[in-house]
């Protein structure tokens, strides 16, 4: 147990700096589908149900991908380099594991090759950017 304890403490900061991180990960991850959902032209609030239904796919992929390959690791806030490349991985795992779920019966949207590259492109975009920013200012505090 103390070994997975120690696993997992390397693979995350526990800090304000990491939850306001995380918090905005989560945020970018959001508007990505609240701008996907925009897009194929539902209505946000009328269909609630549906735009929270293909969000948490993703908002648990992200959570679990991001914490096995320590996108949240110390190292992530001092390495411009290295944040992008955990912030990387952690959206391909993310982005698997949403369709993954996605292809289930109790999310809607089903599984759809255009929509995994959308999802990754878009994903990379608002994520990537985001995570070297927060690393390079990290670095030169």
């Amino acid at each position: 147990m103390s070994s997975a304890v120690a696993s997992l403490r390397a693979r995350i900061t526990l800090s304000p700096r990491t939850l306001g991180v995380a918090l905005v990960d989560l945020l970018l991850i959001g508007l990505f589908v609240v701008l996907g959902e925009l897009q194929h032209g539902y209505d946000l609030v009328a269909d609630a149900p549906r735009v929270l239904g293909t969000a948490l796919p993703f908002f648990a992929g992200w959570t679990l991908v991001s914490v096995l390959v320590g996108a949240y690791a110390p190292v992530v806030h001092r390495s411009v380099g290295t944040a992008v490349g955990r912030t990387a991985l952690a959206w391909l795992g993310a982005v698997y594991v949403g369709q993954v779920l996605r292809a289930a019966s109790i999310f809607p949207g089903g599984f759809a090759i255009p929509f995994v590259l959308v999802s990754l492109g878009v994903g990379l975009a608002l994520l990537v950017p985001w995570r070297a920013a927060v690393a390079y200012v990290s670095s030169r505090a």
